[in-house]
């Protein structure tokens, strides 16, 4: 059992029905998926290719890409093409993804302080961009293939019922917020 996997089973439960007071155990919130991915404005290739691979090397699954659903003519992008990529995780691949978090980027990331939340936040998601991606042994030497990556968007899905537990989630897994006021 993966060991960000057996905190979440047997202290997280523990301490979120100390907390709320449940009273069924199918009503303790849980991280249900993970969704990592970038937007293009244009649809060149070469950096959608890019951004692929760069999800694909740090998730270690198969990626999608999103096609646009709309014409727009400012960003000149037709009806039907490539604008980003997508990956979603779940299950063993979301824990396999936390520990490379917590071990390889945020230790490494200058003058991180943590994430910052502000009022208008969901009750069942998070969702921030993660700026500086180089952080992986991998991309250090081949930074000539990604040096023109957009900023990562880092989703966490929840089946939380209220902010404080989606706060409380977090920042017992050691998830790195920062709230103003909330």
């Amino acid at each position: 059992m993966h060991f960000i996997e057996y905190l979440k089973f047997k202290t997280l439960k523990y301490d979120l029905t100390n907390k709320f007071f449940y009273k069924n155990t199918k009503e303790i919130p849980k991280v249900k998926k993970i969704i990592l991915n970038f937007s293009c404005k244009t649809d060149d290739i070469k950096q959608l290719s890019a951004s692929m691979l760069f999800l694909e090397i740090i998730t270690s699954k198969k990626g999608k890409l999103t096609i646009s659903k709309k014409s727009n003519i400012i960003l000149k992008i037709k009806k039907g093409n490539p604008t980003g990529c997508k990956i979603i995780l779940q299950k063993k691949q979301l824990f396999n993804f936390l520990e490379k978090i917590f071990i390889f980027i945020f230790p490494n990331l200058k003058s991180f302080s943590g994430i910052k939340l502000n009022k208008n936040f969901n009750s069942k998601a998070l969702t921030f961009k993660l700026l500086n991606i180089f952080n992986y042994n991998e991309f250090k030497d081949h930074y000539y293939l990604f040096n023109n990556l957009q900023n990562l968007n880092f989703i966490i899905l929840t089946t939380s019922k209220s902010k404080k537990e989606l706060i409380f989630i977090l920042k017992s897994i050691q998830f790195p917020i920062k709230l103003k006021q909330i």
